[in-house]
């Protein structure tokens, strides 16, 4: 197990915030999850911001916002994390490296992004910046292009899915139904996302509307411990394993639907924890576009490639399935703020482990496993957790 584990944390409403920076959301976030921990700022010992940014606003330094939030963080060392999509789960494992290496006892994690305020084309572009701009810039669709390209190839590989997309959609979307901080909280159902309508057009074909993860703003924060610490609070998840694997950013350079990267970090923490996807209560994992996950069900090791679809047809993801994937709406209903998603990603994951789930609860859960990506598979990260108190 790693050296440090969740004893708090708070979440933010996802979507069309009236927050008008980072900062503000990050104030929604900090003092409630501090005093889910039952701590106070004076016992935070270092503090790790998640943001992209990248042109959402001109104000950057991000990590020194966390203080301008939040009373009592004046003197606390504090930086900035960004590793595209994934930059919540990078100020994550940051936070955990500082705990483990003895440098201090507690941290406070702070994931955040204000996406909302620029025009769509705008906003596209700079999602861009997570892509290998000299061979990928010109993609038409942004980001959604990128994987419009990714589902082509893996249709030409393997056959036309799209059946299959759209009940990864409608799943997700049910599963959000019951998450109150879902930005997307309407349950679509299949043949609305199986279709191409006026309401759910192509945005970067094959891909449809309903098979993208929506544009958010929002925050969420976690406060990690040492074991000696975390013994002594009210509760305690503790990370199993967790690694980070990196890809190739070209997409010119690798296979982009092996989605190998994710495979190598998946198949390292499972190693590293002694356990198999069947000890798993459930997954949360990173839907970016629908493809994204049915790609996922294979790099995890639910399939083998091409056949990830037998997964979701057999209602194995299913809230009530063998093993649940996204409980939480994932971000395809959740919403995708980029620097928080990481961090919101293992506060659901905590949130089900500590029975404290809500109407999302997975009955019995026991220990998670959480997929968090940056770019197109090339940041990986796989988190395994357990309950500890």
């Amino acid at each position: 197990m790693s050296g440090a584990e969740i004893v708090g944390w708070a979440h933010s409403k996802f979507g069309k915030s009236e927050a008008g920076s980072t900062r503000e959301l990050m104030a929604e976030v900090i003092n409630p999850a501090l005093e889910h921990a039952g701590i106070t700022a004076k016992d935070v010992d270092g503090i790790f911001v998640g943001v992209f940014n990248n042109g959402f606003s001109k104000q950057d330094f991000q990590g020194a916002l966390a203080a301008m939030a939040a009373d009592g963080l004046d003197h606390v060392p504090a930086v900035r994390m960004e590793n595209a999509c994934a930059t919540g789960s990078a100020a994550l494992y940051s936070a955990l490296d500082f705990i483990a290496s003895g440098r201090g006892k507690i941290a406070l994690v702070v994931g955040a992004e204000k996406m909302t305020a620029l025009p769509t084309r705008e906003t596209g572009d700079i999602l861009l910046s997570a892509s290998y701009r000299e061979e990928e810039a010109d993609v038409e669709g942004g980001f959604a292009g990128l994987f419009g390209r990714i589902a082509s190839h893996y249709f030409q590989r393997y056959g036309d899915r799209s059946e299959e997309l759209a009940m990864i959609a409608a799943k997700n979307h049910s599963n959000g139904m019951k998450n109150p901080y879902a930005h997307m909280q309407k349950d679509f159902g299949f043949e609305f996302c199986n279709t191409v309508s006026e309401k759910n057009p192509y945005v970067a074909a094959p891909l449809r509307r309903t098979d993208c993860s929506l544009v958010s703003d929002g925050a969420a924060a976690l406060v990690i411990a040492a074991p000696d610490v975390a013994a002594n609070m009210k509760r305690a998840v503790a990370f199993k394993a967790r690694n980070h694997v990196n890809d190739i950013l070209a997409m010119s350079r690798r296979d982009p639907i092996a989605f190998e990267g994710a495979r190598r970090a998946w198949q390292k923490s499972l190693g590293d924890a002694g356990v198999t996807l069947d000890d798993l209560s459930f997954v949360e994992t990173h839907d970016c576009f629908t493809i994204a996950e049915l790609i996922e069900y294979e790099a995890m090791g639910l399939a083998e490639p091409g056949k990830g679809y037998r997964v979701i047809r057999e209602g194995i993801t299913r809230k009530d399935g063998r093993l649940p994937v996204n409980p939480s709406g994932g971000l395809k209903s959740k919403g995708h703020p980029i620097g928080a998603t990481g961090v919101s990603m293992h506060v659901m994951a905590a949130m089900q482990l500590c029975g404290e789930a809500g109407d999302m609860q997975v009955p019995n859960a026991t220990m998670a496993g959480v997929f968090n990506m940056g770019g197109a598979a090339v940041a990986n990260y796989v988190s395994i957790l357990e309950r500890t108190k």
